[in-house]
C-alpha cells in the first residue's frame, strides 16, 4: 500500500475543512505526518512543520498525500509542478480527488522515469454486485450526518478504537477516500457506478460473527441535494442495526450550498430511521454525535445536555469526550 511517512499537501485550500483529508490523516495517523506543504494563498493549516519538497524528503517522507477535498474533486494547475517536483525528489504521490493522477501525462511520465507510483484511491478495483437486500449476519452501525464534513468518518473511528480496547469486535468500514488514506483499505463510494453502490456497501460489510460490529464510515447527507445518492447507498447497502445522528451545529448552511438550511437532528432521524426500515425493521437511533470543535467546554456541554433531553439518546463529541456512551449504547 501507500508509504510511509506522508508530506500532507494542503494546497490552496480555501478553509480548513477544505483540507479535510489532510486533518483526518494527521489526526488519526499522526505518525505518518511529517510535515505539510502550502501554497501561498492556502488557508489551512495542521500544525505541522511546513516543509518545502527536498526538506521533506531529506526528513525521510516517502509519499506526498493530496490532503484537500475540493468541491468536485479537481487537480488544480497550480498544483502540477509541485507533483512533479515530488517525483523527481523520490516521493510516491497519493490523491482521492476525482481528477486521477494517471490521466496528467507530465505526471505519468515522471514517474515511469524515476520509478515512483502514482495512487488514485477513488478509484474502484473491484467489480461490486448489485445489491439484493438479503440480511446477514453480525451487527452493523452507519453514521447519517445534517450535512457533509459533520464529523461521520470521526465517528466510526471513535467507536471502533473504544471498542478494541475492552475487547470488542469491531471494523471501521471506509468509504471515502480519507478513510481509506488512514486504513489502507475500503470502498470509493462516491465512485462506484450508480447501480452498484449498495451493492459495494455490502461487499463491505458481508457476514460476520454474531457479536461483531462494522462500523461504516458515512458519507454526504439525505438532505444535501448535492450527495444524498451516496447516503442512500450506505443506507440500504449497509442494513444498519444502529444510526449515530451527526451533526455540526454551528454550521449556517449545507456545505456549498448557501440557500440550503440543515435539518433538525429529529428531522434526521425520521427520515433516517423510515429509509433504513426497508432494508433492517429492527434499526434504531442509538445516539448522537455532535462536533463541538467550535463552542467552548461550557458551551459544549450545555448544548450536548439539551439534545440528549430532546431526542432520548446519548449525545456525545466522540472525539473530544470519548465515544463511550455511543458504544455502551450499542449493547
Amino acid at each position: 500500500m501507500l508509504k510511509t511517512p506522508y508530506l500532507l499537501f494542503l494546497g490552496d485550500a480555501a478553509d480548513p475543512l477544505a483540507a479535510k483529508v489532510a486533518q483526518g490523516v494527521k489526526d488519526w495517523r499522526p505518525d505518518y505526518s511529517v510535515g505539510q506543504y502550502r501554497l501561498a494563498d492556502c488557508n489551512a493549516d495542521m500544525g505541522l512543520p511546513d516543509l518545502d519538497i527536498k526538506a521533506a524528503a531529506e526528513a525521510g517522507a516517502k509519499t506526498l498525500v493530496v490532503g484537500v477535498a475540493n468541491r468536485g474533486g479537481v487537480i488544480s494547475d497550480a498544483w502540477i509542478k509541485v507533483f512533479e517536483e515530488a517525483l523527481l525528489n523520490g516521493l510516491d504521490i497519493a490523491s482521492g480527488l476525482h481528477n486521477l493522477l494517471r490521466d496528467i501525462p507530465s505526471l505519468v511520465s515522471l514517474a515511469e522515469k524515476h520509478k515512483r507510483k502514482l495512487i488514485d484511491v477513488r478509484v474502484p478495483t473491484v467489480e461490486y454486485p448489485i445489491a439484493n437486500g438479503k440480511r446477514r449476519s453480525g451487527k452493523r452501525c452507519l453514521a447519517v450526518g445534517t450535512d457533509c464534513s459533520v464529523g461521520k468518518m470521526y465517528t466510526a473511528l471513535s467507536m471502533e478504537k473504544v471498542m478494541r480496547e475492552r475487547g470488542m469486535k469491531a471494523s471501521f468500514r471506509a468509504t471515502g477516500q480519507t478513510g481509506i488514506l488512514i486504513t489502507g483499505d475500503g470502498v470509493p463510494l462516491d465512485a462506484v457506478i450508480a447501480d452498484f453502490m449498495a451493492g459495494s456497501v455490502e461487499y463491505l460489510t458481508p457476514d460476520n460473527d454474531p457479536d461483531h460490529w462494522d462500523l461504516i464510515e458515512g458519507q454526504g447527507s439525505l438532505y444535501h441535494a448535492s450527495y444524498s445518492g451516496v447516503t442512500m447507498a450506505l443506507i440500504h447497502g449497509g442494513a444498519p442495526d444502529a444510526l449515530i445522528l451527526c451533526h455540526e451545529p454551528t454550521r449556517a448552511h449545507m456545505r456549498g450550498l448557501p440557500e440550503y438550511s440543515l435539518p433538525s437532528l429529529a428531522e434526521l432521524r425520521d427520515t433516517a430511521v423510515t429509509l433504513a426500515r426497508v432494508v433492517n425493521p429492527d434499526v434504531k437511533v442509538t445516539g448522537a454525535s455532535i462536533n463541538t470543535s467550535a463552542l467552548d467546554d461550557t458551551k459544549a456541554r450545555q448544548l450536548l445536555d439539551s439534545i440528549e433531553q430532546e431526542l432520548g439518546v446519548a449525545a456525545v463529541d466522540p472525539f473530544r469526550y470519548g465515544a463511550d456512551r455511543l458504544v455502551d449504547a450499542l449493547a
